[in-house]
């Protein structure tokens, strides 16, 4: 019985899949999704940062030793 009820439940949105049509969207939900696009953008540059740092971190302390 739990199996039908779930079946009525619409699937999640997601915010945004690269490359889909965007015709549909309002300014407003498009303006949205510029804000979530650009939020994750500086998300994943702070993330390289942090690996780049780690990564000259080690290269550094490998240097010394060799």
């Amino acid at each position: 019985m739990a199996g039908f009820l779930d079946d009525d439940r619409p699937a999640p949105k997601r915010a945004h899949e690269i490359g889909q049509d965007l015709s549909q969207l309002s300014v407003a939900e498009i303006d949205e999704r510029i804000g979530l696009l650009e939020a994750e953008i500086v998300r994943l540059r702070e993330a390289r940062e942090k690996k780049n740092a780690s990564r000259s971190a080690a290269d550094a302390f490998f240097q010394k030793r060799g």
